[in-house]
């Protein structure tokens, strides 16, 4: 008599394995976030700063004192209030400033964007400066051109921020006179711009050009090219490393030498080729990058007086508002953890390996 087979196992359907990644990252992605509030949560009990003291003031009654404390929660245990300061968050409720007594998710959405602008002009300039430089140094180890990209990063990792926007302002802005000065835009635009109502997004230069305020465009274009360069040679240093230990890496592999052997042109063979597995790394190091400028280049926003999350949180720090700093970093938060998740989405679709 003939044994029994056993019936095989279905493979998982893949709308089901989707279904499944799905829930794990948005799983992921909860849990990250309520890691990041209970940070925050702590650091704002921890700090030596009564924030009663911090509104009420010092010539506050303590039956005030006392009110103003129950008013916010501050008598209850310790769970009820992170549980109530999770609610708010997810509220958008971000607290009340200390210093301006205005939301500070009213103050946080109005200084993003000029971080944002800043960041996503900056991480552009370092991609196409970093990736072929990182790109030619790898196919020409050991050669003068290698040299010449590994020693402009190894100046990008070395040199202060600050040193180097004093320099270009210095040099391009007081001497030159080849860029606009600190600030966004001239004070005649600015008041222009504020005048007419053209801000929608915050981010002058796109508004400027859906409005079609070309001269507008223009100045706002010379104020940003150089705090943007030079966030962009910062990000080019840490991309064009990168890009370059990948590259080698990957021409170093038999399918590499195989396309060679097959008479393949060697720009197919490095920019086809090899491009499309370094690119699932390079990925990940773009949107670090993008992350770390998007936290808000505190000393470049302030050296260039850029009003922008960066500058908003050094200040409510020097005044010791800390509903503002921690509002602030709660979006810097949520940007990093958006960043990485949006990273791991093309990830899997440029690698169909890894969904």
């Amino acid at each position: 008599m003939a044994p029994l087979s056993t019936p095989a196992l279905s493979a998982p359907s893949p709308w089901l394995a989707r279904l499944r990644g799905l829930f794990g990252a948005l799983l992921s992605l909860a849990l990250t976030l309520l890691g990041l509030l209970l940070v925050t949560f702590i650091i704002s009990r921890v700090v030596p700063i009564d924030p009663v003291l911090s509104i009420m003031g010092q010539r506050a009654s303590e039956a005030q004192i006392e009110e103003a404390r129950i008013a916010l929660g501050l008598d209850k245990p310790m769970w009820q209030q992170f549980l109530i300061y999770v609610w708010n968050v997810l509220q958008g409720d971000l607290g009340t400033s200390i210093g301006s007594g205005e939301p500070v998710l009213q103050a946080v959405s109005r200084a993003f964007p000029a971080t944002l602008e800043l960041a996503t002009l900056a991480t552009i300039l370092g991609v196409l400066a970093g990736v072929p430089a990182g790109v030619l140094a790898a196919t020409r180890p050991g050669s003068l051109a290698d040299q010449i990209v590994r020693l402009v990063g190894l100046m990008g990792y070395s040199m202060p921020v600050f040193w180097l926007g004093l320099i270009g302002l210095l040099l391009f802005y007081g001497i030159l006179d080849w860029v606009g000065g600190p600030g966004r835009l001239d004070a005649i635009y600015d008041m222009q711009f504020e005048m007419e109502g053209m801000s929608r997004s915050g981010m002058i230069l796109l508004d400027t050009a859906l409005a079609g305020q070309w001269e507008m465009f223009g100045n706002a274009l010379s104020h940003i090219i150089l705090p943007a360069a030079l966030l962009g040679y910062v990000s080019m240093a840490y991309i064009s490393r990168m890009t370059r230990s990948f590259m080698m890496n990957e021409l170093g592999q038999e399918y590499i030498t195989t396309a060679r052997v097959k008479g393949m042109p060697e720009w197919r063979v490095v920019w086809v080729h090899a491009m499309r597995n370094v690119l699932v790394p390079l990925i990940t190091v773009i949107a670090l990058s993008y992350a770390y400028l998007l936290e808000g280049s505190e000393l470049t926003e302030t050296i260039f007086a850029w009003p922008g999350l960066g500058s908003y949180i050094t200040e409510a720090l020097g005044r010791n508002d800390m509903p503002a700093v921690l509002g602030g970093t709660i979006v810097v938060g949520v940007a990093f953890v958006t960043l990485n998740l949006l990273s791991d989405l093309l990830y899997k679709l440029v690698d169909p390996r890894a969904r």
